[in-house]
C-alpha cells in the first residue's frame, strides 16, 4: 500500500491518498473495481445507471461492507428516479455523488446538506461554469479520446478552458493511463485524473478474460466515435458490428431496438412508464430526437453482452483511445502505485529544470 505523496484538492476535498479516480463504467465498475480501486487509495465509483434501486443499494452496502475508505457512485442526473437513488446515498453516506448529466440545484443542495461531495462530468467551460454556480464541489472534463459518450475537443485543449472558468477543483480525464498523464494534468492545474478503460483492463475489474483480451488485441486506430448505437457521439472498439451499424439506416435498426428495450426493461425492473419518462427526459435534457432516443434503448443490452456475459462477438464495446497504449492486466493497486510513483518522479524531474 503506497502512502500518500501527493496532495491535491481532491484529495484533501473526498478524503482519498492518491488523486486517482476509477470512472462509473456501466456493467463495469460493480462493488469488487471499486472496492479495489479503494483500498488502493483512489476514488472509485459505482456505476449506478445499469443498476435498479434495489442492486444499487446492495452494490453500496457490499462497499462499505469490503473498505473503509471513500468511495462514490456515478448517478443519472434524468433518470425519473434520481432523487431516490440520491437519498440511498445519504442514508448510507456515500461519499461522493457523481453524474454524468448536469444535476438540478436542488439536487445537489440536497446532497450537499448531507455533507456529500458532488461531482458532475462536463464536456465545456460553460457547463463546468452552470454547475459550480449552482453548487458542485468540483467537476470532472473528459476530452474526446475517452470512451462512451464523449466530445470532439481533446482533452489537452479542453482541460485549459474549463480550468480557466471555475475556481473549483477539476479531474481531467479521456487519455490518461499512466504517471506521466497525472504529472501533465497536475501540471495544467488540475486536481487529478480519471481512468476508466485503464481500470477496466486489471485483474480486479470483473469483465471477463477473453474481452479483456479482445479490448489488448485494439492499437491505437482500434477505436471509432459513432453515433449509430444509441444516437449520440460514442466511442467503440472498431469491431465488425459497429462498422455495420454505420451502414445501416434507421428503419434497420429498429427491430433489434425493440427487442433490446424488452430485454433492458426485463433486466432493470422498470415499468414501461418510467421507461417511458426516462425517454422524455433524455429528449428534454439531451435534445434527443425521437429516434435517437429509441435507439438509446440499444444500449445497455448490446454492452453487457460483452462487458458481462463475455460474448467476443457481441461488437459493441466502449472503450477510450488509451486501449492502443494498454498492454497488461495489473491488480488496482499495482497500477495506482505505478502511477503515483512515475508521476512523483516526472514532477521531481520537471522541477529540476528550473534555474535555481
Amino acid at each position: 500500500m503506497r502512502e500518500q505523496t501527493i496532495r491535491t484538492a481532491l484529495t484533501g476535498l473526498v478524503g482519498v491518498r492518491h488523486p486517482v479516480v476509477q470512472t462509473g463504467m456501466g456493467w463495469v465498475s460493480g462493488p469488487r473495481l471499486v472496492t479495489a480501486t479503494a483500498n488502493a487509495g483512489g476514488l472509485g465509483i459505482l456505476a449506478s445507471a445499469t443498476m435498479s434501486l434495489a442492486e444499487l443499494e446492495a452494490a453500496i452496502l457490499e462497499v462499505q461492507g469490503r473498505t473503509d475508505a471513500p468511495f462514490g457512485v456515478n448517478l443519472r442526473a434524468d433518470a425519473g428516479d434520481a432523487a431516490a437513488r440520491c437519498d440511498l446515498l445519504v442514508r448510507h453516506g456515500v461519499r461522493v455523488a457523481s453524474f454524468a448529466l448536469a444535476p438540478r440545484p436542488e439536487l445537489i443542495a440536497r446532497l450537499k446538506d448531507a455533507g456529500i461531495v458532488v461531482i458532475p462530468s462536463v464536456g465545456a467551460a460553460r457547463h463546468a461554469e452552470k454547475v459550480a454556480a449552482w453548487g458542485a464541489d468540483a467537476v470532472m472534463v473528459q476530452g474526446g479520446e475517452g470512451g462512451g459518450h464523449t466530445g470532439s475537443v481533446p482533452t489537452s485543449l479542453l482541460l485549459p478552458t474549463v480550468l480557466d472558468a471555475v475556481d473549483i477543483p477539476v479531474v481531467a480525464a479521456g487519455g490518461y493511463f499512466d504517471g506521466r498523464g497525472l504529472a501533465a494534468a497536475l501540471a495544467y492545474g488540475a486536481a487529478g485524473v480519471g481512468m476508466g478503460t485503464r481500470f477496466l483492463l486489471t485483474r480486479d475489474s470483473a469483465v471477463p478474460d477473453a474481452v479483456k483480451q479482445l479490448y489488448l488485441a485494439h492499437g491505437l486506430d482500434g477505436t471509432v466515435v459513432t453515433d449509430k448505437v444509441d444516437g449520440m457521439p460514442h466511442r467503440m472498439l472498431r469491431t465488425d458490428l459497429v462498422e455495420e451499424l454505420q451502414e445501416h439506416s434507421t428503419a434497420r435498426r429498429i427491430g433489434p431496438t425493440v427487442r433490446r428495450t424488452v430485454a433492458f426493461k426485463r433486466e432493470s425492473g422498470m415499468s414501461w412508464l418510467a421507461l417511458a419518462r426516462d425517454g422524455r427526459a433524455m429528449r428534454r435534457t439531451q435534445g434527443r430526437s425521437l429516434a435517437q432516443t429509441a435507439l438509446a434503448a440499444n444500449t445497455p443490452m448490446m454492452l453487457k453482452a460483452g462487458l458481462v456475459d463475455g460474448d467476443t462477438g457481441a461488437g459493441v464495446l466502449a472503450s477510450g483511445q488509451v486501449v492502443g497504449v494498454i498492454d497488461d492486466l495489473p491488480s488496482c493497486e499495482e497500477l495506482i502505485d505505478r502511477v503515483v510513483d512515475q508521476a512523483a518522479a516526472e514532477l521531481r524531474r520537471a522541477a529540476d529544470l528550473l534555474s535555481r
